[in-house]
């Protein structure tokens, strides 16, 4: 099936297999590391099946990025999804990245943001949109516990969601670098921390 819902194209359907072999490659390697041989070998594809369906390899990445990211956007929601109160949405986002759950090759707003700083401008801006996307996930949910009563008003909803991604994004790089969770552990139990200040005493728990 494509975006619209009808069936792919052959064509479609190459392109987006190569889209998703390539993607995890170049999350792990970076951009510049990963060579049309990578690609190449994990799509079993000729250069030119690849080059058939991308004009260059930099597309191939700016299709991976998108791919990766929507994948994490996805995981997200789906565990916002669950949770019947502001606490519940967002202590199961804090979970995600707790236990790990990243999208294969680690956390893609972190490696390809780091890498297009200066030298993929058209990822860099991806990167961002997806960046502002997720700090909006936060502010809803605690936007929308403001209003039905649960959070207390006090809390600054765009400065607390600022606050927690870069935490977690931090932690995150942290822990890759350690190979440890245990500051992933202790930034989660702050958050937590503030967090629980602004609940109002009259608001449902959660577990």
């Amino acid at each position: 099936m494509n975006f619209y819902g009808g069936t792919m194209t052959k064509a479609e359907q190459t392109r987006q297999f190569i889209i998703e072999k390539s993607a995890p490659i170049v999350n792990k390697k970076g951009m510049a590391a990963t060579s049309l041989t990578d690609i190449m070998d994990v799509t079993r594809l000729t250069k030119g099946g690849i080059y058939g369906n991308f004009d260059s390899k930099d597309e191939i990445c700016q299709a991976a990025f998108g791919h990766l990211s929507g994948q994490l956007a996805a995981y997200l929601d789906q565990r916002v999804s669950k949770g019947r109160s502001a606490k519940e949405k967002l202590y199961n986002i804090l979970a995600f990245y707790e236990g790990r759950e990243q999208v294969e090759g680690g956390c893609p707003l972190l490696n390809f943001g780091v890498e297009a700083d200066d030298t993929h401008p058209v990822v860099r801006d991806m990167v961002k949109r997806a960046i502002l996307n997720a700090q909006r996930r936060i502010a809803a949910i605690m936007q929308a516990g403001i209003a039905n009563g649960e959070i207390a008003a006090e809390l600054d909803a765009e400065a607390f969601s600022v606050k927690l991604f870069a935490l977690l994004e931090g932690a995150i790089l942290v822990r890759r670098v350690m190979r440890d969770n245990t500051q992933m552990r202790m930034v989660v139990a702050a958050i937590k921390s503030e967090f629980e200040r602004y609940l109002m005493t009259s608001a449902p728990s959660s577990s």
